[in-house]
């Protein structure tokens, strides 16, 4: 999903449900920035900020041949 993208559903503060649709390819400490969808701004009432999404990305340190195999095909190699 990091390297492919995917869709993230997540529930705001205020229970409001987003779903998020990330096509980049995400790296240990990628943000994604998701414009007024953060915290209410108090002296513009009806605007919010922006919501700063930081990911946390593992990569394995190891793959069987056939997850080696399936990697290959999967990034055209």
């Amino acid at each position: 999903e990091a390297l492919g993208g995917t869709t993230i559903n997540l529930t705001t503060l205020d229970c409001r449900n987003l779903s998020l649709s990330v096509t980049d390819i995400i790296n240990p400490g990628y943000e994604l920035v998701v414009a007024r969808e953060g915290m209410p701004i108090a002296k513009e009432p009806g605007n919010r900020g922006d919501l700063k999404i930081k990911f946390d990305v593992k990569f394995p340190t190891r793959l069987t041949p056939e997850q080696q195999a399936g990697l290959k095909r999967a990034l055209g190699g």
